[in-house]
């Protein structure tokens, strides 16, 4: 039986196929994986980010990558809302760049392997709306 290797690309899993023959019982989930692309296709792009644009999210100029500066009543609530952020983020492994000073925060949402914007970004995204709408 052929197998394959599961190369990770951020324009989606490359297959190459190997010489010899993989004993992996889990081939099969992992074939399946080869489709599921991190990259945002044109027409979910579009949606996605007038989305996030209407909440506040602007799109960088200089780079590909989402922007948001939230304020919050105290430093503790600023530190609060990056606490939950970062433990999701880090479920997610994918770890916002942010800066704080008293009781602003300022996020840059990009995905550092693929150099722009992936779906990652977008659900994080769509994640520090609902808890900022919390705090």
């Amino acid at each position: 039986m052929k197998g394959w290797l599961m190369i990770s690309a951020c324009s989606g899993w490359r297959r190459v196929l190997l010489l010899h023959t993989l004993r992996d019982p889990s081939l099969p989930a992992a074939a399946q994986m080869a489709t599921d692309s991190p990259w945002l296709s044109p027409a979910e792009r579009e949606q996605l980010l007038m989305e996030l644009k209407a909440t506040g999210w602007v799109e960088l100029e200089e780079r590909d990558a989402l922007y948001k500066e939230l304020h919050f009543k105290t430093f503790n609530q600023a530190f609060g809302f990056m606490s939950r952020v970062a433990l999701q983020a880090e479920k997610m492994n994918h770890h916002p760049e942010w800066f704080n000073v008293y009781n602003k925060v300022q996020i840059t949402l990009t995905t550092h392997d693929c150099g722009g914007l992936s779906k990652k970004d977008v659900r994080l995204a769509k994640f520090i709306d609902k808890v900022a709408l919390t705090m």
